[in-house]
């Protein structure tokens, strides 16, 4: 499989596209006022212990607190960690801590230090966690801990073992190292010099937890370019191509220090036309904000993103195959499965997933539909957990969720439908203007009144075949004047009492 990174910078935003074999698979998008902020490491304060959710609040200076969950505490917590001392018991002596839980320490206003694991989502704050982790070009390490884990990317089992040989010889006290994908094949000195480097950095960050006030920014990790680059920037990438000189620059430079053999494949975009238009990526990007998806054979999918979920429909749209029905499903299902795999990770939708896919009576087609759903999933970055099909046909899945989905990150809701795609039609508007005005005259002796709508609302009222405004004056005998105000959306009104120009829409619109 052929890899390419095509990385397009501007004055307001960086997107960086993974393809494999021309077909754009995942989009990074960093802007100035959102950058990513995985892998941070803070200095917070506990604000509440909720032992009801195994949860507490941490605020690490961000609008919503940091979640931090009782199960990411690990299994101990360092004193750098939780500013605790050891109580003393009636007698006098030291009450041993030894056998207690970690989350049995947090108290309401300790301070803490955490890593943010999951960016924000929505109304909520980010994901936090005790267990620090620093990341390297070929290891993480894991401060704390005493184990050495290896990427399950590396295959060859020959390759695994001569690794751990390095990194356990290498190991430093009280410290746990994963060995990453592109580990393989580096000698002992590059992997030594890698290490180093998060030993000086864990120590720079040690001292700033012993003496910075939270909520304190300790860590900030790579911007989203460069961790792109640490992170998937492997041997298998045939080349990285970028329209900007200073990141050109930049990530080249960067190479050099790391992993020279790779500088070679870094080439600058010179093009006038604008890269991702030459790639032809902008038209994928376009089509992962839509709720339609047309595949090659005629089909087509529905994605449907809730709060909750989201939901996947495959549908036979224009596929004429063999008279065969349960061939047509299987070959639908199994394209299906591809261009789903490829748009859950283009779209980054994580959280549980329900795919509605065509009805296959023999369990056989079944199990190879979910073979080749395991099979796609496989080359996804993200942790992917999939149930057996129902006998209705669906498919339930968990990806697992690091950032915001794409859509979140690229658009905003509608501010006239509030991102529902529904608005009320001008005669539903006409029926809340009548119920207000019936509010308004039970209400008072007035009969004059100031209704203010959007030009829209104003044609549709004052339409000279219908008269829906004088139907209303004769039918209440009340005196409506109508004012257009451009400020308001096509379903909004005011009413305003004319003798003193008192807007009282807020007492009269609902219900009293």
């Amino acid at each position: 499989m052929e890899k390419e990174i095509i990385i397009n910078s501007t004055n307001e935003d960086t997107r960086i596209a993974l393809l494999e074999n021309g077909k754009l698979v995942e989009l990074f998008v960093e802007r100035p006022d959102n950058e990513r902020s995985v892998g941070d490491i803070y200095k917070g304060r506990v604000r509440k212990v909720v032992k009801g959710m195994q949860a507490a609040f941490i605020d690490i200076g961000f609008p919503q607190d940091g979640f931090l969950h009782f199960s990411d505490m690990g299994s101990n917590v360092n004193q750098l960690f939780v500013d605790v001392e050891d109580e003393e018991a009636d007698n006098g002596d030291v009450k041993s801590r030894k056998d207690e839980k970690p989350w049995e320490r947090l108290r309401n206003g300790q301070e803490i230090a955490v890593q943010i694991v999951k960016e924000p989502i929505s109304n909520k704050g980010p994901r936090v966690s005790t267990e620090l982790t620093l990341p390297g070009r070929f290891l993480v390490l894991v401060p704390n801990q005493r184990r050495i884990g290896i990427s399950k990317k590396i295959s060859s089992s020959k390759e695994r073992r001569r690794l751990r040989a390095i990194v356990k010889k290498l190991l430093p006290q009280n410290y746990g190292l994963i060995v990453r994908t592109v580990a393989a094949g580096k000698d002992e000195n590059a992997i030594k010099a890698d290490l180093q480097k998060l030993i000086n950095q864990w120590q720079k960050i040690q001292e700033e937890i012993k003496v910075a006030r939270p909520p304190m920014l300790l860590f900030q990790d790579l911007g989203m370019a460069y961790s792109v680059i640490r992170d998937l920037f492997t041997p298998d990438v045939k080349r990285v191509v970028v329209d900007s000189r200073k990141l050109y620059r930049e990530i080249t430079r960067y190479l050099k220090e790391v992993s020279p053999d790779l500088v070679s494949r870094v080439e600058y975009f010179k093009g006038r036309k604008p890269i991702f238009d030459v790639f032809e990526i902008e038209k994928d990007i376009q089509q992962s904000l839509e709720k339609k998806v047309w595949m090659d054979n005629g089909g087509y999918l529905i994605f449907e993103h809730t709060e909750a979920l989201t939901v996947v429909d495959v549908n036979s749209g224009r596929y004429f195959g063999k008279r065969n029905h349960e061939k047509n499903s299987l070959k639908i299902n199994l394209d299906a499965v591809r261009e789903i795999a490829r748009q859950l990770r283009l779209r980054d939708v994580g959280g549980l997933i329900v795919v509605d896919f065509i009805d296959m009576e023999d369990s056989a087609n079944k199990k190879r539909v979910l073979n080749e759903l395991l099979k796609e999933f496989g080359r996804d970055r993200a942790v992917t957990k999939i149930e057996g099909m129902s006998r209705f046909g669906l498919v339930e899945m968990t990806r697992q969720r690091i950032r915001p989905s794409l859509i979140y990150n690229i658009t905003e809701p509608c501010k006239c439908c509030g991102g529902s795609g529904l608005v009320p039609t001008k005669g539903t508007i006409l029926a809340n203007i009548e119920r207000a005005i019936r509010r308004y005259i039970c209400s008072r002796l007035d009969r004059r009144i100031i209704l203010q709508v959007h030009p829209e609302m104003q044609e549709y009222l004052d339409n000279k075949r219908f008269g829906r405004r004088f139907r209303l004056m004769w039918k209440y005998w009340i005196k409506i004047t109508l004012e257009v105000n451009e400020e308001l959306l096509p379903h909004e009104f005011r009413l305003i009492a004319k003798r003193n120009r008192e807007d009282v829409t807020d007492k009269f619109v609902s219900a009293p």
